[in-house]
């Protein structure tokens, strides 16, 4: 069946993997939402303490393009470099076909070993378990994206037709589903590289189905890329024109890469545009034994830049002592999330 072809009802419970993603229109069980989101866990932030819950741990394991940068310029990467280098790196992952990576990744490694060249079957072994690891997370368990989980963090939001604000939008997943979630607004996605607009979200599959609400009928509905009506703005978020205006304002992977002293300051970047009585969202990934093992196998695709990962009483407590007030907190398969408004 073609992705093209999912519109009636019936197919709101199918999933299916394509060579480089898994499309996904189920709704959790009972027993798989209870395995896979965990929500509402503490109940007063503000008897919670740094004491009590330690700092993120800090991934300090780097790409190696990061690190001959550094080498042959003998100083630090620049930050807006250092992004520029991950969206390529990054976005070279999505776009592949993964089963035939696998098959190539494995002819080379037998070739390496058949040649008894020690170094090549090295590198040619971490290719292996990359293509693998990147199989796992992202195309069969749906880690990433994981559409199941985000429509459980953002379900239940008192708005209508809402104006979102995506805060480093990257290929803008996360707002694309918030807006099928709620449909009938606008976005306006903002990334400071170039290559997000451009080849990140341009290249977005312009099948892929989020599935969102029917506004007139409160049923279930598909939507595609070409259905949301956005505007990308190419920008440093500290040079933005806008206003409080924006009904909900949305990051993704954005706290953690910020040392502590700049926290604050990220936080009130949120707050900045948010119309009074609007919804703040935040995700970051989880500190959890599995996301570091990826962090560190895939460093050379993730690790151009300052990075930490945060329990989700860790990213709460960032956000209680910035002014933010909690309505909804939790964690589903690799990430944490927060729904939140300003005190």
């Amino acid at each position: 069946m073609k992705l093209a072809e999912i519109h009636s009802p019936v197919e709101c419970e199918r999933t299916e993997l394509t060579p480089s993603f898994r499309i996904d229109l189920r709704e959790y069980s009972d027993k798989e939402y209870n395995k896979f989101v965990k929500l509402n866990s503490v109940n007063d932030w503000s008897q919670l303490t740094w004491k009590d819950i330690g700092k993120p741990y800090e991934v300090t394991t780097f790409a190696k393009e990061k690190l001959d940068w550094e080498k042959d310029n003998e100083s630090e990467l620049p930050v807006h470099t250092s992004w520029e280098m991950f969206n390529r790196s990054f976005h070279s992952w999505f776009v592949k076909d993964v089963p035939a990576e696998i098959d190539k990744e494995k002819k080379q490694f037998i070739g390496q070993l058949k040649r008894f060249n020690l170094n090549g079957v090295k590198s040619a072994l971490g290719d292996v378990m990359r293509i693998h690891l990147w199989n796992y997370a992202h195309r069969i368990e749906d880690g990433i994206w994981d559409p199941r989980g985000k429509r459980a963090l953002f379900e239940g939001l008192d708005v209508q037709r809402p104006k979102i604000l995506f805060l480093g939008a990257a290929e803008g997943y996360e707002a694309m589903q918030l807006s099928a979630l709620y449909p009938g607004g606008e976005i306006v996605m903002v990334d400071y590289d170039n290559f997000c607009k451009d080849t990140r979200f341009a290249e977005f599959p312009d099948s892929y189905p989020f599935l969102g609400m029917n506004e007139q009928t409160g049923n279930h509905k598909i939507y595609r890329k070409e259905d949301f009506h956005v505007h990308y703005e190419v920008e440093d978020i500290r040079k933005l024109k806008y206003g409080k205006e924006f009904d909900i304002v949305l990051s993704v992977g954005m706290l953690e890469h910020f040392p502590d002293a700049y926290k604050a300051e990220v936080v009130e970047w949120h707050r900045k545009f948010l119309k009074p009585g609007g919804y703040i969202v935040m995700t970051t990934p989880r500190a959890q034994l599995r996301s570091k093992f990826y962090y560190e196998i895939m460093s050379d695709v993730m690790n151009h830049t300052y990075r930490e990962l945060m329990t989700i009483q860790q990213m709460g407590l960032y956000l209680y002592e910035n002014g933010l007030d909690i309505l909804k907190h939790g964690y589903i398969k690799v990430h944490n999330g927060i729904i939140a408004k300003v005190k």
